[in-house]
């Protein structure tokens, strides 16, 4: 029947003698110009400029880009579980110009500022109606935040890239990179210019505020200050850090902000809990860590990273910008509104170590499953001898006792060994397996009490705000341009300000002052936070080879690593994309 139906039909397609019904007309046709009707949506763009800053730094993608990026694999901090090693991202006998990592991360960063100038441009249509002045441009002042922040970012890890500061509505194969120095010269004009349309500070969680411009300088006039110096100008890198050091300065003493040094917020009269046990039903007082013995007190450092205490809004005086996460929103209709901490940063305990400590509860930090691990500096080195008396290396806050929770192992509700942990005496695979996968729980990607375990939540994700700037930061900024500039026992006083609010019994000498105590201290400070291959790779010289070599958890570096570089690859597609404009590749790379 279908065939006659077909027959039937062929004369009358057959017999038209042009095209004109194939030409689509449609009644509508949105353009940029025309897409844009109310203030709202332009802020709407913004809001997507918020989600896409939450990708990137709270780890939503779970991919390999993620665990290099804001994990860190590959550094000095951070590595992965022996489990993970077809993702590692440190051996250098493999990695190069094509490798997927450096593009998506480059990517990442063009598809934000492509957002930016979409913001940028739909705010200056003329049918747009803002309901002020000051309201447009806030917007605005938003747009180029990201923006800057975007070439900051892009400076630091790729050195001089294009500057794009149009929206592109057709295909082009021309664009020309900057040199560093005038990458992160573009983002600190674009910043200095909205000081004034940025808030001191806002009555909304999350969105930004003068002092994360602040911050952004001190930090892009140190990385300009470590480019000039590379290129022998000691006169206008000098100027640079002390830019920088006012910068900083204008955050630190300027009133709004100040350290947390008393316990607060949603559990300040609580102590982390634990049970060593493998059953949630068997979490009972008789089976907890404190009656064992084993109490864990909690501290003000403790308190920064319990749900519910880390925006300024909720009486939080370091928090200076937040990443958004709400679990209402995620399960009603947000599922990027999640930290995958307990999930990529956790370790696996269930594996190797079973027949005494296992499972995925609270008392082994969750559903690891080891795809970012701290390498022994983190978790050891830098507590060593007088650096091990400090708050952020107490039990509740970097975890180091584990109580077994097999009632069939000796150790049954008590502290297991690390030489068991760590399975010393046996071959060198099972010590690889151990070593790799079971490490220190820090209060920063695991908790005592996990969010929505009565809706389905399996302990893999915790549902707290995430810092994106935090003061400690700003002042390890001021303290490192001090250093930079010759002022040690200035850069000396700036990190005893943390290390006090961390009760350190060791308080820093200005004779102690140099790169190696200043990446030490963001260790202890920002570990889980920072992105460390940014710290490493605006350091200059052949820092990252040298720390990566000194530090790493597996040997592939210091096999493999025989090249100095100090910045990551442009991506081997975007020069070949390049077409009609050679573009040059990083040193080391080619």
């Amino acid at each position: 029947m279908s065939f006659v139906l077909l027959a039937a039909l062929l004369p009358a397609w057959t017999g038209c003698n042009d095209n004109a019904f194939l030409t689509e007309n449609p009644e509508t046709f949105y353009t940029v110009d025309n897409a844009f009707s109310t203030s709202e949506q332009v802020d709407q763009v913004l809001v997507s400029c918020y989600s896409h800053i939450r990708v990137m730094f709270c780890m939503v993608e779970e991919n390999n880009t993620s665990w290099v990026f804001r994990g860190g694999n590959g550094t000095d901090m951070f590595d992965v579980a022996i489990i993970r090693r077809s993702s590692r991202f440190n051996d250098y006998g493999i990695l190069n110009a094509s490798t997927e990592e450096f593009y998506t991360n480059y990517s990442h960063w063009y598809q934000l500022i492509a957002k930016a100038n979409l913001a940028l441009y739909a705010a200056e249509l003329p049918q747009i109606a803002w309901a002020s002045a000051a309201d447009k441009a806030y917007a605005a002042a938003q747009a180029r935040f990201f923006r800057a922040f975007c070439y900051r970012n892009l400076g630091e890890l790729y050195g001089g890239v294009p500057i794009v500061t149009e929206i592109t509505t057709s295909p082009r194969y021309d664009f020309e990179r900057a040199t560093r120095t005038a990458t992160y010269q573009f983002a600190i004009d674009e910043l200095e210019a909205i000081l004034n349309d940025l808030p001191e500070t806002t009555a909304t969680p999350g969105r930004l505020v003068r002092a994360a411009a602040q911050h952004n300088l001190a930090q892009l006039y140190i990385d300009k200050g470590v480019a000039l110096a590379e290129e022998g100008n000691s006169g206008e890198s000098a100027a640079a850090y002390a830019k920088a050091i006012t910068f900083a300065g204008q955050v630190i003493d300027g009133g709004t902000y100040s350290l947390m040094t008393e316990r607060f917020g949603s559990r300040k009269d609580e102590n982390p809990e634990y049970y060593y046990t493998q059953n949630p039903a068997e979490q009972t007082s008789e089976r907890s860590y404190s009656v064992a013995g084993y109490p864990l007190e909690g501290n003000v450092y403790w308190d920064l990273y319990q749900e519910g205490n880390q925006n300024y809004q909720e009486g939080n005086r370091e928090a200076i910008w937040c990443a958004q996460i709400d679990y209402a929103a995620y399960k009603k209709e947000d599922g990027q509104s999640k930290l995958q901490y307990s999930r990529a940063f956790g370790a696996v305990f269930r594996d190797p170590l079973a027949a005494h400590v296992g499972g995925t509860l609270e008392d082994v930090g969750g559903r690891g499953i080891a795809c970012a691990i701290p390498t022994f500096y983190t978790r050891d080195v830098i507590y060593e001898g007088k650096w091990a008396d400090d708050l952020r290396n107490s039990e509740a806050v970097f975890r180091r006792t584990f109580l077994g929770n097999n009632t069939s192992s000796e150790y049954y509700g008590k502290p297991v060994p690390w030489s068991v942990l760590n399975r010393e005496g046996e071959s060198q695979d099972a010590i690889d397996v151990a070593d790799s996968q079971v490490f220190p729980i820090s209060c920063k990607i695991a908790t005592d009490k996990y969010t929505g375990l009565s809706e389905g939540e399996n302990r893999s994700n915790l549902f707290r705000d995430e810092y994106l700037i935090r003061l400690p930061e700003t002042i390890l900024l001021r303290a490192e341009a001090r250093w930079r500039a010759g002022d040690n026992a200035g850069a000396a006083a700036d990190i005893n300000l943390l290390r006090a609010r961390a009760k350190c019994s060791y308080m820093v000498q200005a004779s102690d002052v140099g790169l190696e105590l200043i990446l030490d201290e963001r260790a202890r400070e920002l570990v889980y936070e920072e992105t460390r291959w940014n710290t490493l790779l605006r350091m200059g010289g052949t820092v990252a080879v040298e720390r990566i070599k000194k530090y790493s958890y597996w040997d592939d570096p210091r096999a493999t690593l025989t090249k100095n570089f100090n910045l990551w690859p442009i991506p081997q597609t975007v020069i070949d994309t390049n077409k009609d404009r050679p573009m040059a590749q990083n040193p080391g790379w080619n």
